[in-house]
């Protein structure tokens, strides 16, 4: 599998989800953070190419490391090392606020992530382990802005929104979000009072809100095609750095 750039289009598209140029732009993105390392001690036997893709197609595949070190003509010791190195370095990058950013509309919602490590993940209400992840959105580009650690799956999304410490990235801007965050400075759907009917504006704003709240639940699901995210088995903060790996994948997918 030597030269992965220069590998079968459909090959690389098939396994990451990523066009080449695309691949290519996380490349860079990994070997700006350092993923060469400090030139000391034993190299990598394969070329930073394909330790990147490595990574890449763990995230996406969810392939077992027994699975992946045939795939790549090494170890599954070293495909477990590969990923624990270079998984936080594959990262989302950090987003800076635009600057019209009082005129974006950005949508917040959690998703239940099945996690196998107890520490982070709880029996939740679709009756797995899983752990509840804070997304932000936005309404325009479907970009990730951001995304939280793990909560226990059992928390509910206004609680763990409020632990996400991601309030503070959304100052000025106007948000979504469902009737779950209320009382959060968001913009949610109005609420039926006991035996009192909404009234046509509000089922005509509530319509509204459904409409663009759904793109993040679609987004939501295009990060879910990154099968580590549908059972994930990494430990510790493992599950983070999947999480931020595949929200800067989805980006990078999306990118003009």
């Amino acid at each position: 599998m030597a030269g992965v750039l220069g590998a079968e289009r459909v090959w690389v598209e098939n396994f990451t989800g990523l066009r080449v140029t695309r691949f290519s732009r996380l490349l860079k993105v990994v070997r700006e953070r350092g993923g060469n390392g400090t030139m000391q001690g034993r190299p990598w036997s394969l070329p930073l190419a394909e330790l990147v893709l490595v990574v890449a197609v763990y995230y996406r595949t969810n392939l077992t490391m027994r699975q992946l070190g045939p795939l790549f003509g090494v170890s599954s010791s070293t495909v477990c090392r590969v990923i624990q190195r270079l998984g936080p370095l594959v990262a989302l990058e950090p987003v800076s606020r635009p600057a019209d950013a009082a005129d974006r509309l950005w949508i917040v919602d959690g998703t239940l992530v099945p996690a196998r490590d107890r520490k982070v993940g709880a029996s939740s209400r679709n009756y797995r382990f899983s752990a509840n992840v804070q997304v932000i959105v936005d309404a325009d580009t479907r970009l990730v802005i951001a995304a939280a650690r793990p909560a226990p799956g059992t928390t509910a999304d206004v609680h763990a929104w409020r632990a996400s410490g991601l309030a503070e990235h959304c100052q000025g801007v106007t948000v979504l979000g469902d009737g779950a965050y209320l009382n959060c400075q968001m913009v949610v759907p109005h609420r039926k009072r006991p035996r009192r009917p909404l009234l046509a504006g509000e089922e005509a704003d509530n319509a509204a809100h459904r409409k663009v709240r759904a793109r993040v639940e679609h987004v939501s699901g295009r990060m879910k095609n990154y099968k580590v995210l549908r059972d994930c088995r990494q430990h510790g903060d493992g599950l983070h750095h999947a999480v931020q790996a595949v929200a800067h994948m989805h980006n990078l997918a999306l990118a003009s």
